[in-house]
C-alpha cells in the first residue's frame, strides 16, 4: 500500500469569477503536470461551453505530484463551479475531500456564493485554508477584504495566503500550505470501499466513473460490487486524471481516480453508489449524497417528431454526467417531449445546449415552472405543469426561497425595492463590513427564477450578488392563466401566476402572438383566460378578397350579397380551419 500519509484531497472553492480555474492552471504549472506546448489557460476546463463562457461546469479532478525539501506529495485537486445552480457539483466535490482552499477576490470581497460553499464545506468539516486572489489589480483593497476574512473565519491574518494566480506570486505558499494544513486521509476498514462521485459516458469504454477510496485498495481485473444498484461487474482499467487520464496499477486508500468496468446499462452505477470488493464485501455502504431536488421545471421538445428516442437517450447519458438533471415523459400541443427538472435557470440553459452541440438535436424549451403543492379535497397534490392544476382545489402553495445578497451599501435602497416588487419580505440585514451589507428576504421561487439577476445586477451597476436554498411552501393566491387560440386551449402557453399580475401577463401574451401568429383566410381570436373568464383578447385579422370589384354602380343591395355571401364561406372554413402556430410563438412567449 501506497504512504497514506503524503496523500492530500482538497477542492477550490469560491464565488463565480474569482479565480478558482485560474489558480487550477498555476498549480499545474508550478507541478509540471502539463508539458510546456500542451499548457494553456482554463486546462481543466474540457467542455466548449466552459471555455465560450468562462465559467466552470463541471467539477473536474486531477492528481499532480508536488515535490518539496522533505519528499514528494500526491495531491488530489478538484476544481468546481462557482454558480448557484452547480452548488450539487460543489457538494460532491467536498464529500470527497479533506481540506478547501477558500479564493475570494480582492477587488470584489466576500459574494453570496462564497458563503454558502464556505458554510458547506464546515458541514463537512473540512480544513479551510483562505486565499485571497487578484492582489496584483489596481483596484484591489487588500486591507478591507482581509479584515472581512479574519471576521468571517476567526483566523489569524497571517494565515490568510495573498496570491496573484495570474502573475504565479506567491502560488507555491498554497501547495505548502496544502502540505501542512489539510490532514491526510484517514482508514477505518479493512474491507474496500469506493465513492462513485462523477460520470460520464464514453463512446468506446462506456461508463467511466470517478471515484475516491476511503478504504482499501482497487485494482484491474477486480471483481466488484456496487452497493446500491447490486450490479456486479469486472474493473477493466483504473487511474487517474494528470490532467490527461493514466492507468495506474492500483488505487489505494485516500487516493481518487477513476473506475472503467466496460459498462454500456447507464443505471448500472450510480453517482453516490458504493463500490467494494466482491471477496471481501463491505458491511455497509458510505453515505453518499442527498438526492438534488430540482426546483425549475421545464419541457423539452425536439422540432423533428424522429427524434423523440434521440432524445430520451441523449437525456439519460447526460444525467449520468449531471445527477441533478430529472426527466420524464410529457406529451402537449408541442408534440411528444420530456419534462425536465433543473438547479436553476442558468442549469436548463446548459442543458439544452449540452443537448444541442453534443448530440446534435434541435431543441424547443417551453416556459421554465416551479414545482406548486395543491390541496384538493384535503390531499396534497404535486404540480409541475400549469396544464396540470385541477379546476377546482382546497388551497395552492408555491415554494420559498431564502435569499441572501450582497451589496454595497448605496445600493440597499435598490435591492430592497426590486425584493418587495417580488412578492419578498425582509428576515434581516447586517453590516459585513463598513462597506458592504448583508440582506436577506424570502422571496417565492418563480418569481427569481426568470429575471430576478439580470434586474439586481443593472439596479446595482453589477456590484451585488445573491444566493438562494429552497425554505419550503407556502399558501398563496395565484390563478391559472390559459391561451386560447381559435377557441382551442395551447397547453404549452399555460401560467401559473399571483392574481394581482394575471392581467399584465395575460395582456403581454395576446399581443406579442397576435404579431407572431400568421394570418389565415379567416379571423383568428387570441384570448388570455383566468378561469372561465377571458381577460385579454386580440384578433388576427383575416385575409380578404374583394369581391365587390366587379360591381360598378348599381344597387347597395347587390354589393351587400356579395359580402354576406364571402362571411358565410368565411365562417365555414373558421369551422373547419386549424391554426398552425409557429415556433417562434412559442419561443417569444416565453422571453415575457
Amino acid at each position: 500500500m501506497k504512504n497514506i500519509e503524503r496523500t492530500r484531497n482538497f477542492c477550490i472553492i469560491a464565488h463565480i469569477d474569482h479565480g478558482k480555474s485560474t489558480l487550477a492552471d498555476r498549480l499545474l504549472d508550478i507541478t509540471e503536470a502539463v508539458p510546456e506546448r500542451e499548457r494553456m489557460d482554463q486546462i481543466l476546463d474540457t467542455m466548449d461551453l466552459e471555455r465560450e463562457r468562462g465559467i466552470t461546469i463541471k467539477a473536474q479532478a486531477v492528481r499532480v505530484l508536488y515535490n518539496r525539501d522533505d519528499g514528494e506529495y500526491n495531491l488530489n485537486l478538484i476544481d468546481t463551479p462557482g454558480h448557484v445552480d452547480f452548488a450539487y457539483e460543489v457538494s460532491r466535490a467536498i464529500a470527497a475531500c479533506e481540506g478547501a482552499l477558500l479564493i475570494v477576490d480582492a477587488s470584489q470581497g466576500i459574494q453570496a456564493q462564497t458563503l454558502a460553499n464556505l458554510y458547506l464545506a464546515m458541514e463537512h468539516d473540512l480544513e479551510i485554508i483562505p486565499v485571497l486572489n487578484k492582489i496584483d489589480l489596481p483596484v484591489a483593497d487588500v486591507a478591507t477584504v482581509t479584515e472581512e476574512l479574519v471576521e468571517l473565519l476567526g483566523v489569524e491574518e497571517e494565515e490568510i495566503i495573498k496570491i496573484s494566480a495570474k502573475t504565479g506570486e506567491n502560488v507555491t505558499g498554497v501547495l505548502d500550505a496544502i502540505v501542512d494544513r489539510v490532514p491526510a486521509p484517514q482508514t477505518e476498514h479493512d474491507e474496500t470501499r469506493a465513492l462513485i462521485f462523477d460520470s460520464h459516458y464514453d463512446p468506446y469504454r462506456g461508463v467511466v466513473s470517478l471515484a475516491r477510496l476511503f478504504d482499501g485498495e482497487l485494482k484491474k481485473g477486480d471483481s466488484v460490487r456496487a452497493m446500491g444498484s447490486e450490479e456486479h461487474f469486472e474493473l477493466l482499467e483504473v487511474g487517474c486524471y494528470s490532467p490527461k487520464p493514466t492507468a495506474l496499477p492500483v488505487l489505494a486508500t485516500g487516493e481518487v481516480g477513476y473506475v472503467i468496468a466496460g459498462l454500456k446499462d447507464i443505471e448500472a452505477l450510480r453517482v453516490g453508489d458504493t463500490v467494494t470488493r466482491v471477496q471481501e464485501p463491505a458491511s455497509e455502504p458510505l453515505p453518499g449524497y442527498a438526492k438534488a431536488l430540482p426546483t425549475v421545471f421545464s419541457g423539452l421538445y425536439p422540432t423533428e417528431g424522429d427524434d423523440f428516442e434521440r432524445l430520451r437517450e441523449a437525456l439519460s447519458k447526460l444525467q449520468l454526467n449531471d445527477a441533478s438533471l430529472f426527466f420524464e415523459p410529457e406529451n402537449s400541443r408541442m408534440g411528444f417531449g420530456f419534462r425536465c427538472g433543473f438547479l436553476g435557470l442558468l442549469h436548463m440553459e446548459i442543458i439544452q445546449e449540452r443537448l444541442e452541440r453534443e448530440f446534435d438535436l434541435d431543441l424547443i424549451a417551453s416556459s421554465p415552472s416551479v414545482k406548486y403543492e395543491v390541496v384538493v379535497e384535503g390531499e396534497v397534490v404535486e404540480v409541475t405543469n400549469p396544464s396540470e392544476l385541477p379546476e377546482i382545489f382546497d388551497e395552492i402553495r408555491e415554494p420559498i426561497v431564502r435569499a441572501t445578497v450582497i451589496c454595497p451599501k448605496e445600493y440597499v435602497g435598490a435591492v430592497m425595492g426590486l425584493c418587495h416588487e417580488r412578492r419578498g419580505t425582509s428576515v434581516g440585514m447586517e453590516y459585513i463590513s463598513t462597506r458592504r451589507v448583508q440582506l436577506t428576504y424570502d422571496l417565492p421561487l418563480a418569481e427569481i427564477i426568470t429575471d430576478f439577476f439580470d434586474a439586481m445586477k443593472s439596479r446595482t451597476k453589477g456590484y451585488a450578488s445573491y444566493d438562494y436554498e429552497l425554505q419550503g411552501y407556502e399558501p398563496s393566491d395565484l390563478v391559472k392563466v390559459e391561451v386560447l387560440v381559435s377557441g382551442d386551449t395551447v397547453d404549452a402557453l399555460s401560467i401559473i401566476v399571483h392574481r394581482d399580475k394575471a392581467y399584465h401577463r395575460g395582456r403581454a401574451l395576446v399581443e406579442k402572438l397576435k404579431e407572431l401568429i400568421p394570418r389565415q383566410q379567416f379571423e383568428v381570436p387570441v384570448q388570455a383566460t383566468m378561469g372561465r373568464r377571458v381577460i385579454a383578447r386580440e384578433t388576427v385579422r383575416a385575409y380578404r378578397k374583394d369581391v365587390t370589384a366587379k360591381c360598378y354602380g348599381g344597387d347597395i343591395t347587390r354589393k351587400r350579397k356579395l359580402l354576406e355571401q364571402q362571411k358565410k364561406g368565411k365562417r365555414r372554413m373558421k369551422q373547419v380551419g386549424n391554426v398552425e402556430i409557429p415556433q417562434e410563438a412559442f419561443l417569444a412567449a416565453l422571453r415575457i
